[in-house]
């Protein structure tokens, strides 16, 4: 790839690792701030009513979905990208300043409410815009190489954030901690998304948008009547990503809970289980993105399909009585091994079955709708199973929801080899045949 791709595919990408930084952050730190905005008791309770608001970001993605997938086919890729930073932006200084219990009563809570929402609609868009920026912004024979930097963005973000919680853990008390020092990192994110909104502003709109004129003038571009003329595509996005979203959210951010939660690891050690496993894990994103651009895509989503269902439920039930860190960090690595073959090619196998017009909204919006009901919830589902007293039910919710996506990429056709001009057009090319099986 030339100077001009790798400069288009670095400001995507830093982009996305701030948004997903601030988004990660909730999750992160949500055991040390989430006594301070509930009475105090129940300390489990209190963390499934604090992941109950972070699942109500994820409600809110299908509304950015919409809505910033929107303007990224009627305004350019862009745009979205920029309006999705300003917001994340916004949300982590209303995060940062959110008063406590003891200091206004469930006032806070409304005020991390919002924040929560403004996460999920800059969320909802930046997945789409991100995916569909990055895909388009490269040369064919390399789109899963180019998109793959998707998530190791969104690697490079949580693992950011990862690495200033051990910081802080190693530097400060426990109390400090509980206290103020869980705000630190979303002023951080505050301040990274104002330097973000700066690099995007002067950022080059991708080729395949700028050269596609019909796509920039049609009238019917980014709306839910274009949708739903390929509503078979989008349906076909929900259900690829119901098993690849609430395997990912179990191994990053539920997996340092469930460490010390669980397991009985300290959090320190809980935090740099997580930090070497995911680093591993991000470095593994453009190698199996490149194999997909030689072998096709199906083979990988299928890896991750079968290993995801038969290794889901072995390897929580070994991390359980991991006891010490190399156990864990172990098993934690072949469980990210595994999602490799979704995670580093999910983003431009969305992106292919869509035209020009349609496709950040044709990306976003189903994408946002599997993830509000599986990858929003997975946490909340698996605090749920735990307080019940019957946890090993959530191992087997998590292999069921792969099952399901195996049987749709073996039913599904390549889509390599897809020309992103052509894709979805009346052209005699069977394009959408290609993809979606008879």
């Amino acid at each position: 790839m030339g100077r001009e791709q790798w400069k288009k595919i670095w400001v995507g990408s830093a982009g996305n690792m701030v948004e997903w930084f601030d988004w990660f952050v909730y999750a992160s730190f949500a055991v040390y701030f989430a006594d301070a905005f509930f009475p105090k008791g129940n300390d489990t309770a209190n963390l499934m009513n604090t992941m109950g608001i972070f699942a109500v970001g994820f409600f809110m993605r299908p509304v950015g979905g919409w809505l910033l997938g929107r303007v990224g086919d009627r305004r350019g890729r862009k745009a979205a990208l920029t309006l999705t930073v300003t917001l994340m932006s916004a949300s982590a200084v209303l995060i940062a300043v959110a008063p406590t219990y003891a200091v206004a009563g469930y006032g806070g809570i409304a005020v991390l409410l919002v924040a929560r929402m403004l996460q999920g609609l800059s969320v909802g868009g930046e997945y789409a815009a991100s995916a569909t920026y990055l895909t388009e912004a490269s040369a064919p024979d390399r789109r899963g190489f180019a998109s793959s930097f998707q998530y190791v963005s969104m690697t490079a973000g949580q693992l950011l954030g990862l690495g200033l919680q051990i910081i802080l853990q190693r530097s400060m008390s426990e109390q400090a901690l509980h206290s103020w020092a869980w705000r630190i990192p979303f002023i951080v994110g505050a301040l990274g998304a104002g330097i973000v909104f700066y690099l995007r502003r002067s950022m080059l709109e991708a080729d395949v948008y700028a050269e596609d004129d019909h796509a920039r003038t049609d009238p019917d571009r980014g709306t839910m009547k274009a949708l739903w003329a390929h509503k078979r595509e989008a349906l076909l996005v929900v259900a690829l990503t119901m098993g690849g979203t609430v395997a990912y959210y179990t191994y990053t951010t539920y997996l340092t809970k469930y460490l010390s939660g669980t397991a009985g690891l300290s959090k320190p050690t809980a935090s740099l289980v997580s930090f070497c496993a995911l680093f591993l894990f991000m470095c593994l994103q453009p190698l199996a993105g490149r194999l997909s651009d030689r072998i096709g895509r199906r083979p990988l989503l299928i890896t991750f399909a079968v290993g995801s269902t038969f290794l889901t439920v072995p390897i929580m039930t070994l991390l359980r009585h991991a006891g010490s860190f190399w156990p864990a960090l172990g098993l934690s690595l072949l469980a990210l091994v595994v999602i490799t073959g979704y995670t580093s090619i999910n983003a431009c196998v969305k992106a292919e079955l869509f035209p020009t017009g349609i496709r950040a909204l044709g990306v976003a919006l189903p994408y946002a709708v599997a993830n509000a009901l599986f990858g929003g919830t997975a946490e909340y589902v698996a605090l749920w199973f735990k307080n019940g007293g019957i946890e090993s039910g959530y191992y087997w919710y998590v292999s069921g929801c792969a099952a399901v996506s195996l049987i749709v990429y073996l039913t599904m056709r390549e889509t390599r080899t897809i020309d992103l001009h052509r894709v979805g057009k009346n052209s005699g090319d069977g394009t959408a045949e290609r993809v979606l099986a008879s």
